[in-house]
């Protein structure tokens, strides 16, 4: 199975020059936890989750309105194309310990993303076993709970 089967293709996205305020807010939206970040061409430059907006904005007293994605995006993150098979996809997504991948043409231009999300919708073809695995790998918890009493 290859990622075009499984991934999200409906990918709103934000540039380097968005306030972070505007790309919580589209997060919000859209109901989503991570966005591409595109430069004119829709070539991928970056990724911003709501982590990024907590931990290097908010928790960093900056000024959402005025701070910009590119301040505080992760650069060139990692991205696979449509026809990259599942199983490599989830190793990228394992051994980076990321839960989304966006999914990139020749070019660069974003064309999807590729979540846990869509991996557990699609766990009759891709595999339970897959999934759980690749679950494991991203938290790092090897199958151990911690802070478990």
């Amino acid at each position: 199975m290859d990622v075009k089967e499984c991934m999200s293709t409906k990918v709103c996205y934000c540039t380097p020059n968005s306030s972070v305020k505007d790309v919580a807010k589209l997060m919000c939206d859209n109901h989503v936890g991570c966005i591409p970040v595109c430069n004119d061409n829709n070539c991928v430059v970056g990724v911003i989750t709501d982590r990024d907006v907590i931990l290097r904005s908010i928790a960093c007293d900056k000024d959402v309105c005025k701070t910009k994605v590119s301040d505080i995006m992760t650069c060139n993150p990692c991205c696979c194309s449509p026809d990259t098979s599942i199983e490599d996809a989830t190793k990228m997504m394992s051994n980076n310990q990321i839960r989304r991948i966006p999914v990139c043409n020749n070019n660069n231009e974003i064309v999807g993303m590729l979540t846990l999300g869509d991996l557990a919708q699609h766990n009759n073809t891709v595999g339970t076993n897959q999934v759980c695995y690749t679950m494991e790998n991203i938290c790092n918890c090897n199958g151990n709970v911690k802070n478990a009493e």
